[in-house]
């Protein structure tokens, strides 16, 4: 909820101190930022689910060795991306969408981001770490500290020294440095029992494999999201210009919003379905994926709700740009009418994940962007313009759910059986 409030907020102040084009700036660098980010969250979901299985066995020094091995993974591939993509600033942020008056705000804000990306990085990795040890609150602030570092100095660089888009990196980058922090001195204290020595970051290719097995579900679902927001920023340029792109800003902080149950459920589903499967008890995994079900569609109904009736006064919260809000509006209320069915695909694929069946979590974790919201972005445009844009978000929620439903539903029979 943290971070949703928080992408809500920065938002504001970008829409409202820099303006629209600022919001466009933000949604074709943010999923940039994460792909990069999500090496350290591969890693953390994989080593995770091997640590919590090894915890559930006792094998307290598989889940140590792993751990030295994630640090070793998560940084060498981070900081390697990070160098590459300063090099190819400009490049890259005009492949993500950065065109027209966009590519100049986008540019700057990539920049001032790009030397945190280590440390989210870092600060990912060990926030799935610390739930697989039992520690959810701890790991909670590990997600709250740069949301809060973040809204902290937003004010004071974009307004006070008015620094616009760099204000906003250079907030963002100091709240991943917090946030790493806050890990840091987390493993180093006495509750953590993965201490790093010298014997448990000795590179070992079984766990890398394993790690890598696992984690690449969530990769390739970043990796497909990022490849999603190629096709998505440049298509709404060509049918609907600058404007378009920060219409789908405000969808997507919304949208973000509007999945924060699901997404917290989903994390905190993993680690309790891996220790659980670990220690083959079946019934109490299977009353854990309902209870899941359940409770991740409920919370994201009511929500949806409240949004679906005040799409427009809540356009009206980040901007005070007329032709925008009028445009976000009902673009908000089709594209986001289908988001409650997202939990069956998400916490279907985490099922997966958790269980150490990579193929299946990966397969379903690439059905909404990659099997349908991709291709029908670019076939529904052709009919519809940029209505066939919104109109393709519920389609692929829906063909995801009904795909997940039924494989999750067989395979739960074999397994749990």
């Amino acid at each position: 909820m943290v971070l949703s409030v928080y992408a809500i907020i920065d938002t504001i102040f970008v829409g409202r101190y820099v303006g629209p084009n600022g919001i466009a700036a933000i949604t074709v660098i943010l999923p940039l930022t994460f792909l990069m980010g999500s090496l350290g969250m591969a890693t953390g979901v994989g080593g995770a689910s091997i640590i919590s299985r090894a915890f559930g066995q006792g094998n307290n020094d598989k889940a140590l060795k792993t751990f030295g091995n994630m640090i070793l993974l998560a940084m060498s591939l981070s900081i390697s991306l990070t160098v590459i993509s300063f090099v190819f600033s400009d490049e890259i942020t005009m492949l993500f969408g950065g065109k027209g008056d966009v590519l100049e705000p986008a540019s700057i804000y990539f920049r001032a981001v790009l030397p945190g990306i280590p440390f989210l990085a870092w600060a990912m990795m060990c926030n799935n770490v610390i739930r697989a040890e039992g520690y959810p609150r701890i790991a909670m602030f590990t997600l709250i500290t740069p949301a809060v570092v973040n809204l902290i100095l937003d004010p004071i660089f974009i307004i006070y020294f008015r620094w616009g888009m760099f204000g906003a990196g250079l907030a963002t980058t100091i709240g991943y440095l917090c946030s790493a922090a806050f890990t840091l001195w987390y493993f180093l204290g006495p509750k953590s029992e993965l201490k790093v020595t010298p014997r448990s970051i000795v590179l070992d290719w079984k766990i890398i494999k394993e790690i890598a097995s696992i984690g690449s579900v969530t990769l390739a679902r970043q990796s497909t999201i990022s490849l999603l927001s190629v096709v998505l920023n440049n298509s709404l340029f060509v049918y609907g210009g600058e404007m378009a792109i920060s219409v789908y800003g405000l969808i997507n902080r919304v949208m973000l919003f509007l999945n924060f149950p699901t997404i917290g459920i989903t994390q905190g589903f993993i680690p309790i379905v891996g220790y659980n499967y670990g220690a083959s008890l079946k019934n109490r995994v299977s009353g854990i994926i309902t209870l899941a079900m359940k409770s991740a569609t409920f919370f994201a109904t009511i929500i949806f709700v409240v949004v679906f009736i005040f799409a427009p006064q809540i356009c009206a919260i980040f901007t005070d740009n007329a032709e925008l809000i009028s445009s976000a509006a009902p673009a908000m209320r089709i594209a986001l009418i289908a988001t409650p069915l997202i939990a069956i695909n998400l916490i279907g694929s985490a099922y997966f994940q958790a269980t150490g069946k990579a193929m299946a979590a990966l397969l379903l974790a690439l059905t909404k962007q990659g099997f349908f919201l991709i291709p029908l972005i670019l076939i529904l445009p052709l009919f519809w313009g940029l209505n066939g844009i919104w109109y393709s978000f519920p389609l692929a929620d829906v063909g995801a759910a009904v795909l997940t439903f039924f494989y999750l539903r067989s395979r739960r029979k074999k397994d749990l059986s």
